[in-house]
């Protein structure tokens, strides 16, 4: 866990907040006022991800960034169970305490499924969705043909080849080395950002094996099957739910979910939703272009 207090040379310089609510610290940014955009991220980066969003998107709305269980300032207890639904169900109750409506997701990898799912649980509290290289919790015709290939991608063959190998928990559960490898796995694209602040930043949640807990069940969660044993909705949600403004911003270079698959479930769930295809990045978009980002989550919220 990364200490309280900890900038990063600066980089990080909001004000860290904290619930016990959930069961464990955990971590949030909250900043600026006004309707709320909650940004959620994956695997295995932390609220560090969206450290470039806050500032232009806090001038006009409160911005809550929040770091999951084993993630970024976020305590790693190790007699908790790590899946997609203990996910689910700590955001719930972080938001759902923070008492947010009219919220705009902004949801990035893991961000998509566990946003999602809560959103089909609090309708009532979100206004839209802006995602990033990422798919939703909800069914549409060829969604289990589509997920075939996500297995086919680079990152999910790499995880299977390391399970066959023996070699899975040295490589994920040494993150605090390897981070950076694994994120070029699955597709970062902008080197040119890389410093020794931002390995440190990006390897300090993962100072031991057992803080790398959360980051080594989250793609287990999908190999096992786990995470697809979470009934998320019941039908008249899910209708429900495809009525709200949804967008996609797809890095066309990702490597573990392929961008024609994100695009083409969307466009299953959501026939009418804008969809920009950003040529130059990976899966890591915030990473690769945020400015491009923030620009289109502004003009999407206007829109909407």
């Amino acid at each position: 866990m990364i200490p309280a207090e900890e900038t990063f040379d600066g980089t990080f310089p909001f004000v860290p907040h904290f619930s016990s609510n959930p069961g464990f610290r955990m971590h949030f940014v909250d900043e600026g006022e006004g309707e709320p955009i909650v940004c959620l991220h994956g695997e295995p980066t932390w609220g560090y991800l969206y450290r470039n969003f806050i500032p232009p998107l806090a001038r006009t709305h409160r911005v809550i960034v929040p770091d999951y269980m084993g993630f970024g300032k976020s305590e790693t207890p190790q007699d908790r169970e790590y899946t997609f639904r203990t996910h689910v169900d700590n955001l719930e109750v972080l938001l759902n305490e923070l008492d947010l409506n009219d919220i705009t997701f902004v949801l990035q990898d893991w961000g998509g499924p566990i946003g999602g799912a809560y959103a089909l649980r609090n309708l009532s509290r979100v206004k839209r969705v802006f995602l990033i290289n990422t798919v939703l919790p909800i069914p549409a015709p060829g969604t289990e043909e589509r997920m075939t290939k996500v297995f086919d991608s680079r990152w999910f063959k790499w995880m299977k080849a390391r399970q066959e190998d023996g070699s899975f928990l040295e490589v994920l559960g040494n993150l605090g080395s390897t981070a950076l490898s694994v994120m070029k796995i699955i597709g970062f694209e902008k080197s040119a950002v890389v410093d020794d602040t931002w390995i440190r930043a990006y390897s300090a949640p993962f100072a031991t094996r057992e803080e790398c807990k959360g980051a080594i069940a989250f793609p287990l969660d999908v190999v096992t099957g786990k995470a697809g044993l979470f009934e998320v909705g019941e039908p008249a949600a899910i209708e429900a739910f495809t009525q709200k403004p949804v967008m996609l911003a797809e890095g066309m270079r990702d490597h573990a979910i392929p961008p024609e698959v994100a695009i083409e479930q969307l466009r299953a769930q959501f026939p009418h939703a804008p969809i920009v295809e950003l040529t130059q990045a990976g899966h890591f978009t915030p990473e690769d272009e945020p400015a491009t980002l923030v620009a289109l989550i502004q003009q999407f919220i206007k829109m909407t």
